[in-house]
């Protein structure tokens, strides 16, 4: 007999998985620091430093509490109404009671693709907004599916977390960009000693962001697992989720206008690559289908 999948322990365990890949971009940023300080004065390692912690809160702050306007402006999405939108209001009204949480802002956005997203800093300052394709392609509960699974990404604060995640890449980019450069104004008569540290730090620099990049993913698709438990513990129907991936499936027209940086908070990945931030369909469905 087949072994079924409780929600609750789904997402437990993605949460924990996630917390040990931050962890991995944390060693990175450690251990590359610590290369460049052999390699430079300590002096010179600190003026680093500085430059990039200064890029990185101004980074975090502005994403922190704009997050959801920057989000909305970058697909042109547009508020929804109620007189227009009447069951897109009904469902998320539902969901607000069974989740216990704060009223968000709707927002609509035209696409033909299936598909939808959240932004927020709190549960308190949330939006979510879906793609005409959806409210048009989806019926009603499988429209609640979606909608329970970016509520899912709201009450998990998952894009806080995303965001302190893509500022720890940022800085991972910062700082390789910053060492990489400077070797271009550096003088000659360094030790052998320093010369390996240097050409360490070269590997390390070009390495440390495709590296942080591949956990990124990796983190944005272990909650796309976690928002999908969440997302059957709200409806307590895994049904409605299940048909709007399928219908995903054959709905495979990339969206060509959305910003790559903005792809992770999709439903699905716009683009319908492999180099994807999410998981295959296949493997979402066949979790779900466990529940």
């Amino acid at each position: 007999m087949e072994h079924r999948i409780d929600f609750r322990d789904q997402i437990s365990r993605n949460k924990y998985k996630s917390v040990f890949l931050m962890c991995i971009i944390f060693v990175v940023i450690v251990l590359l620091g610590y290369v460049i300080s052999f390699a430079f004065e300590p002096g010179y390692f600190f003026l680093i430093m500085i430059v990039a912690i200064v890029f990185s809160l101004s980074y975090i702050i502005i994403s922190y509490y704009h997050s959801d306007k920057i989000a909305i402006a970058s697909v042109g999405a547009k508020k929804a109404y109620r007189d227009d939108y009447k069951q897109y209001y009904d469902i998320v009204e539902g969901l607000t009671i069974a989740s216990g949480m704060p009223m968000p802002k709707l927002y609509v956005m035209h696409s033909e693709q299936i598909n939808a997203f959240a932004s927020g800093r709190n549960p308190e300052n949330a939006v979510i907004c879906v793609t005409d394709g959806a409210l048009e392609k989806l019926d009603k509960r499988e429209l609640e599916g979606v909608l329970a699974h970016e509520f899912s990404h709201v009450g998990n604060h998952d894009i806080r977390y995303m965001t302190l995640v893509a500022v720890m890449v940022g800085m991972v980019a910062i700082i390789s960009q910053i060492f990489l450069r400077s070797l271009w104004f550096r003088g000659g008569g360094n030790s052998k000693g320093k010369e390996i540290f240097i050409l360490i730090g070269i590997v390390m620099a070009i390495l440390a962001p495709i590296v942080v990049y591949i956990v990124q993913m990796s983190i944005s698709r272990k909650r796309e697992f976690a928002a999908d438990a969440s997302a059957v513990k709200f409806t307590r129907y895994p049904g409605g989720l299940i048909g709007a991936l399928k219908k995903i499936q054959v709905d495979i027209k990339p969206e060509k206008k959305i910003n790559k940086a903005v792809a992770p908070l999709f439903f699905s990945n716009p683009f319908r690559n492999l180099a994807s931030t999410h998981p295959p369909l296949e493997k979402r469905i066949a979790v779900l289908e466990r529940m």
